[in-house]
């Protein structure tokens, strides 16, 4: 079994959302497919998790359960769709919104103790890799992250490969897979420009088990081809 989540960011509407879901969720069972399937979609694209074979998450949600938090949503939310998956620790979130480890780590701990499980994002820029320096400051990346936690799931994605269209090579995968597989027992996903074509030798790699997709995953035929990749 191999875990594949799909990342629509700021995409789709309510209406195509729903449309996907339900072909996803029908495409799955007609396939008899045992892997774990994510889809987290926007903010104003949520629907309740009451799937047979998907799982609804969100992108993004403040560490509360509501309150005087003016554009985002929380723990309230969440429920009222019955939703307990959440991605914490996105570059997007780090790098365009300013996110610090501590505030990652604040939220991750909210997050955990809600028994949510969590799809925990880390990857280093352009810079770290060409200077070597990507163990420590992935490590960096779990300072305050309770790496025990038992619905913890992994996702790590090279901001260099984020939407660029290049995914990191084999050998790098590899190698960072691991050393993250060192210090962590919880699932390892390969996120940064996966898609129908690559997504079978990425998911072949040792320790990598399973994908996190961004723009591949916005047309349902094309994340279907990346789910039969395996």
């Amino acid at each position: 079994m191999a875990i594949f989540a799909a990342n629509f960011k700021c995409n789709l509407t309510r209406g195509q959302t729903q449309t996907y879901l339900t072909e996803l969720d029908s495409y799955a069972s007609k396939n008899h497919i045992k892997d774990d399937i994510f889809v987290f979609p926007n903010q104003t694209a949520l629907l309740p998790n009451t799937y047979a074979c998907v799982r609804v998450g969100a992108q993004n949600a403040y560490c509360a359960e509501n309150g005087g938090f003016t554009g985002e949503i929380g723990a309230q939310q969440l429920k009222e769709f019955g939703i307990d998956s959440i991605i914490i620790g996105h570059s997007e979130r780090r790098t365009i919104f300013g996110e610090s480890q501590a505030f990652v780590a604040q939220k991750f701990a909210y997050f955990a103790k809600a028994g949510f499980t969590i799809i925990y994002c880390i990857g280093e820029d352009l810079g770290v890799r060409q200077s070597g320096g990507v163990e420590k400051f992935l490590r960096e990346e779990f300072v305050g992250i309770d790496t025990q936690y038992e619905n913890l799931i992994v996702a790590y994605e090279p901001i260099w490969a984020i939407g660029t269209g290049v995914s990191a090579k084999l050998e790098d995968i590899a190698q960072t897979h691991e050393f993250l597989r060192g210090f962590l027992d919880s699932a390892l996903l390969y996120g940064g420009s996966v898609n129908e074509t690559n997504a079978g030798e990425i998911l072949r790699v040792p320790n990598v088990d399973g994908v996190l997709v961004g723009s591949a995953s916005l047309e349902i035929s094309r994340f279907c081809k990346i789910i039969e990749s395996l």
